[in-house]
């Protein structure tokens, strides 16, 4: 019987999803050892590589290998479609040409061409000599091809190709680079909790980035790029401020799974004031919004649950009195029609003004809304002067308001 085909796509999957990560670790050691004014691309010039002035000036191949015990020679698959990758792309002999840079996770097998290529102290000379005894006397099919056009290149120009090649072996696995990055970060939050939320926004971050680059929305990301944002994300984990972890995509994305808000007790309370679809799509997403925000600052301990519950006590305490104050202003002779419409003038003036904060310096809109409908959806207010009867005949329970 015929072998059956593996169609099994997540090694490459792997590979691919390694590079852009590892991306964002070689960006920050730029950042802070050779390269403070360059950029990182993807899939521009090469996997991955260094750019100053939009001029190529390392050319950097990426291969990854899960937990491979294997070591790095000079007649292996890897090293020689690297070179082969490089031939194709300049001229091996230009003595102006980039350098070319072979980042692996393997470690480069003792007295091999790639452990003569480790920096800092590289001997070319040495790994020239292994790389042309390696391609006379190798028998791989796959590499045949290259060692060939390798041979045939006329030894001042291999002598050059040799001088730009370097090789970072070693590299971080895929589960390590996580630490890797946090390692080269100039500082971050302290606790456990805040540097969890750090990365997770960093990575998010570079996640969308790298997604631009390939889509070729963007060319590269620059060090100085880099560091503006590590800044301003910093900034928003000071004693004042706090940061935003949920966005629009993230009611989207919940959304598409399913999610539905549609007979929560703050949905009817908005209904009560005949509030229109547009805004009522809003009110659902805020509510999601500043919902899960506030459980993944807790779960981060970036905000405690008492700080939370009185953040919360002094929404309801500067709502009471707008509420109070609507009522008294309502005649006695008022309609449905004129309930409503102070219902939702009162809903608006406590929404669109953002008096009560969470945090001195925080003071999205969106957070300031949602609370306000999860304390809806809870009875704790509401908009309509008679929202206290209704919503004890819609869950049964008693409000105290």
């Amino acid at each position: 019987m015929p072998s059956p085909v593996s169609h099994d796509a997540s090694a490459s999957a792997l590979g691919y999803l390694y590079q852009a990560r590892w991306a964002l670790l070689e960006l920050l050691r730029g950042a802070v050892e050779e390269r403070p004014d360059g950029a990182i691309s993807l899939e521009m010039h090469d996997d991955v590589a260094w750019e100053n002035g939009h001029r190529a000036v390392d050319l950097l191949q990426v291969k990854y290998h899960q937990r491979s015990v294997r070591t790095l020679g000079d007649k292996d698959d890897d090293l020689w479609r690297t070179i082969r990758s490089w031939m194709d792309t300049h001229q091996p002999g230009d003595p102006d040409g980039p350098w070319l840079t072979l980042v692996t996770t393997q470690a480069a097998r003792p007295g091999s061409a790639a452990a003569a290529l480790r920096g800092p102290v590289r001997r070319p000379d040495e790994a020239q000599l292994l790389l042309e005894r390696a391609a006379r006397e190798s028998d791989a099919e796959k590499s045949k091809e290259t060692r060939e056009r390798f041979l045939t290149l006329s030894p001042a120009d291999r002598g050059v190709f040799v001088q730009r090649m370097r090789v970072l072996d070693g590299a971080p696995l895929s589960d390590d680079l996580d630490e890797a990055v946090r390692r080269r970060l100039f500082s971050l939050p302290p606790g456990d909790g805040p540097k969890n939320a750090f990365m997770r926004q960093l990575w998010a971050w570079w996640y969308e980035q790298a997604a631009a680059m390939l889509q070729k929305q963007i060319t590269s990301v620059s060090v100085e790029q880099l560091r503006g944002w590590v800044e301003h994300l910093r900034d928003s984990f000071t004693a004042a401020t706090l940061p935003t972890l949920v966005g629009r995509d993230d009611w989207r994305a919940a959304q598409d799974e399913g999610v539905d808000f549609g007979d929560r007790c703050f949905v009817h309370q908005l209904r009560w004031v005949d509030v229109g679809r547009v805004q009522l799509e809003k009110a659902v997403m805020d509510y999601y919004r500043a919902y899960t925000q506030a459980v993944l600052w807790v779960d981060d301990h970036l905000v405690a649950i008492d700080d939370l519950a009185r953040y919360q006590e002094d929404l309801v305490d500067e709502w009471e009195r707008h509420f109070d104050r609507m009522k008294r202003s309502l005649p006695l002779d008022a309609t449905e029609q004129d309930r409503q419409r102070a219902g939702e003038d009162l809903m608006w003036r406590l929404l669109d003004s953002v008096t009560v904060k969470i945090r001195d310096r925080y003071d999205e809109v969106f957070f300031h809304r949602g609370q306000h409908h999860c304390l809806a959806d809870e009875g704790r207010v509401g908009w309509h002067p008679e929202f206290v009867e209704r919503v004890r005949a819609l869950t049964g329970s008693v409000v105290h308001a």
